[in-house]
Order: structure tokens, then C-alpha cells, then sequence
């Protein structure tokens, strides 16, 4: 007997109890960074979340798009301006936020998906009255001036319309969202799309957050990974500037989740190949937990 078989038999069989456990709840997955822009990466990350939907869990994607919007503001001759990790949206850069999100990436996302053998449908926070948004006040930031900084057209959730994810989920489907929101005169608003993950998360009750970044997860000052973390200890790292800028929306999308319900969130790696498999099918798991 071939002894690499032997193994793989093995690795299945460990996963076993993790099927079990996941089987039929739902699992809403960040998708960012640079899974998402490398070709090899993109690839394993759909690949493992096809899997997922195969073993009986209901993935829903919720994605982001900073770098393609990047590059397109670049060659609008636009430059980007970030505030504690959210994008600065005037009517110019929401133009262009829509185009990418809704007209590109998410529906490169859902061919990919088909290519592996899944089914998924694109969606924006338009679609089913999924997200309704609000105007973010200014404040979150100060500019030059001390003054409080308007962050444009980004907006903030003010609801969660789970009905058509879970239609789509009952139907077999994966829903890719775009994390893009109106308001109730129809303004379209820049939503974070971290924060976005966080809210669809609660609305949905799933089961577990996960987000993919570019790092290993909650870092110390030293570079070192904390493992676990419970939300006293988030906030008393938010407090210490710790966590701080990119990092700020990630943990906010945790806590949001656990108060609406989530069982656990994790920060994760997604530049780790099938980082999400690794995540939901071993006892290490990978990244940071933060829990309630």
C-alpha cells in the first residue's frame, strides 16, 4: 500500500468529526487581499469554498476589491485616501467602487465557482433589498486641519435583509455579494466590506466568520500571532493601538458578528494555500479566533 494513500485516508478521516459538526450551517466567508489577485491562490480559495458547499456546509462570500479599485482609480487618475481602513468615496471613486465590485469581481468569483463545479449567483447589497445603508457620520478621522473628516458615500449598515441568501442557500446555491448598499432615496454607499461580512454574519445567525487577510492574523507588537482572543481582550488592544488601521475593521466585523449571534470569527490568512480548509477541518486551525 502506497503510504502517501495511507496518509490521505487519514487526513480525511480527521476531518470526519468537522463535517459532522458543519454539516447544514452556514459559514460566511470574507474573501480579500491577496487571495484575490493572485491566480494560484484564487483558485484554491474557490476550490476549498466549492468543497465546502459538497460536504454540506452553506458558504456564503461576502468579497472585497481594494487592489482592482486601486488600479483603476490609478489609472482615473485618481488617488486613494484611507481612513482607519475605510476608503475616502467620493461620486468619482463610487462610480468606479460599483464598476469593479458589481461589474468585475463578482462575477469573475461566480465563473470560477462554476469552473470548480459549484453554483453561485452575484449578488449586490441592492439585490432583494439585501443591505440597507446609511451615510457614515463624519469623525472617524481628522484631516490636516484637526477637523473631522467626511468620508463621502461610505456607508454604514443600518439593516440586513437575509431572506434571498437563504433562498439561494435552500436552492443550493453559493451567494457571492458585493458589499455595495442604498439608502431609502436610493443613494449607493461604499460599504467595507469586512463590516459588511460582520452584519450578513449576524443577520444570518451562521455558525462562523471567517475572514481572509494578508497576514497570519492578530499580531503583537513583536510580530508574534495571538491564537485566540476573547472581546475584552480585542477591545483592551484596540484601547493600547495594537489593532489599528487595516486591522480595525477586520476585529469590528468580529465583534459585530459574536453580538449577533456568531458562534466563532477567525482572521486568517488567506496567502496560506486551502487556509480554509485548514481552518474548519483541523484541531490547530490557523489564523487568530476571536470569541465572545
Amino acid at each position: 500500500m502506497d503510504p502517501s494513500g495511507i496518509a490521505k485516508a487519514q487526513v480525511l478521516t480527521e476531518a470526519l468529526p468537522y463535517i459532522r459538526a458543519f454539516w447544514g450551517k452556514t459559514v460566511v466567508v470574507k474573501y480579500g487581499g491577496a487571495a484575490m489577485t493572485d491566480a494560484a491562490l484564487k483558485e484554491s480559495v474557490v476550490a476549498d469554498i466549492v468543497l465546502m458547499r459538497y460536504v454540506g456546509m452553506r458558504p456564503v462570500v461576502v468579497h472585497g476589491g481594494g487592489p482592482q479599485i486601486g488600479q483603476a482609480m490609478a489609472q482615473a487618475g485618481l488617488t486613494p485616501t484611507f481612513i482607519e481602513g475605510l476608503r475616502v468615496t467620493d461620486e468619482a471613486t463610487m462610480r468606479i467602487v460599483e464598476t469593479v465590485l458589481v461589474g468585475s469581481v463578482n462575477q469573475e468569483i461566480v465563473t470560477l465557482v462554476s469552473r470548480k463545479g459549484g453554483q453561485a449567483v452575484g449578488l449586490s447589497g441592492k439585490d432583494g433589498g439585501l443591505i440597507r445603508a446609511r451615510k457614515s457620520p463624519p469623525g472617524r478621522g481628522k484631516g490636516p486641519d484637526g477637523a473631522p473628516v467626511d468620508l463621502g458615500l461610505v456607508g454604514e449598515i443600518a439593516a440586513v435583509n437575509p431572506r434571498i441568501l437563504r433562498t439561494l442557500e435552500e436552492a443550493g446555491f453559493i451567494s457571492i455579494v458585493a458589499p455595495t448598499g442604498v439608502d431609502e432615496l436610493g443613494v449607493t454607499y461604499n460599504i467595507n466590506a469586512d463590516l459588511a461580512a460582520g452584519e450578513i454574519a449576524a443577520a444570518l445567525a451562521a455558525e462562523k466568520l471567517i475572514l481572509l487577510t494578508d497576514t497570519d492574523g492578530i499580531l503583537d507588537r513583536a510580530g508574534r500571532l495571538y491564537p485566540t482572543l476573547s472581546r475584552d481582550d480585542v477591545e483592551k488592544l484596540i484601547e493600547d493601538g495594537v489593532i489599528a488601521e487595516g486591522m480595525l475593521p477586520k476585529v469590528r466585523a468580529c465583534l459585530r458578528a459574536l453580538g449577533g449571534g456568531v458562534r466563532k470569527t477567525h482572521i486568517i490568512n488567506g496567502k496560506l494555500p486551502h487556509a480554509l480548509l485548514l481552518e474548519l477541518f483541523t484541531a490547530e486551525g490557523v489564523g487568530t479566533e476571536v470569541f465572545q
